[in-house]
């Protein structure tokens, strides 16, 4: 029987006595909110802490999805269910509807929280592709105040991030930029599985122009990670299906896929240009079409 290593527990009623928590019991506490991660994890002693810090109950304070002059900004408890069912959302940044419909089962998304799966640091994981395809940003909170750092700044490694072990996430923040959309694609071995491959993307147009472009990728290397010379590839061209199956090419190109029980990596580069290929199309559909 899985059962996790003798632990003691605490609940935390704000981010202040949270975050007094973790420094005073250091880094062999662990923060829960969902647990769909963690708990797997510690039930196969791959994760021993001693202490878990329950923040369940600051749902109020960091559940919240606000609309500003130019950026969205989420709380890190804000569950899947309340990122796929905001209008927000899915008016501005259309992408997250698209990778929350692919994500587990209701019962996940009632429970796991965008914090909670961007800390994971999961190479395969989803809303961590949403968030660098859209270049947000996270907001990280300690005793000393708060840090904001770049997607690329807050992957490390995998399963590693720039939350020390007294600090928490506490916001994601996404720039809101004129006459763009965005879009994800996912292959799955079933429905609500982690990816073999899924690529996210983001498009702006000048008119008949791209003035700018994003592409990010999962499940092709040790961390979700952006692609830079797919966007060099695609600003100030005019979108078609060759400019399309070029970004595709540069993105299978710009990946590390490795061989595993999900597919070879040959199979996932070929993921990796196809889905580049219709998350862009996608976009640019949407944005010509006022979706």
């Amino acid at each position: 029987m899985q059962v996790p290593a003798p632990l003691e527990y605490e609940r935390a009623t704000s981010v202040d006595h949270a975050i007094g928590l973790l420094e005073r019991l250091g880094g062999s506490a662990r923060l829960i909110a969902g647990g769909h991660s963690l708990l797997p994890m510690m039930k196969l002693r791959l994760a021993t802490p001693e202490y878990l810090i329950d923040i369940n109950d600051l749902h109020a304070e960091l559940g919240y999805i606000r609309t500003e002059p130019g950026q969205v900004r989420i709380g890190a408890m804000t569950r899947h269910r309340e990122l796929l069912e905001s209008a927000e959302l899915a008016a501005t940044f259309p992408i997250f509807g698209d990778a929350e419909r692919v994500i587990a089962d209701p019962v996940v998304r009632n429970r796991g929280t965008l914090g909670g799966s961007l800390c994971q640091a999961d190479p395969s994981e989803d809303l961590s592709a949403v968030c660098t395809t859209l270049g947000a940003s996270c907001v990280i909170r300690g005793g000393a105040g708060e840090r904001v750092v770049t997607m690329e700044e807050f992957y490390r490694g995998p399963y590693e991030t720039a939350v020390e072990d007294a600090e928490m996430l506490v916001e994601i923040r996404v720039p809101i930029r004129p006459n763009g959309s965005s879009a994800y694609e996912k292959v799955e071995r079933r429905a609500g599985d982690w990816a073999i491959v899924s690529a996210g993307a983001a498009v702006w147009l000048d008119g008949e122009v791209i003035s700018d472009a994003r592409v990010g990728l999962a499940a092709v290397g040790p961390n979700t990670t952006g692609m830079p010379a797919v966007s060099d590839a695609l600003r100030g061209r005019e979108p078609s299906e060759e400019l399309y199956e070029r970004a595709g090419e540069l993105a299978a190109q710009h990946c590390d896929p490795a061989t595993d029980m999900r597919g070879s990596a040959l199979y996932k580069r070929h993921l990796a240009k196809e889905l580049t290929r219709r998350a862009l199309r996608r976009s640019v559909a949407r944005l010509r079409e006022g979706v």
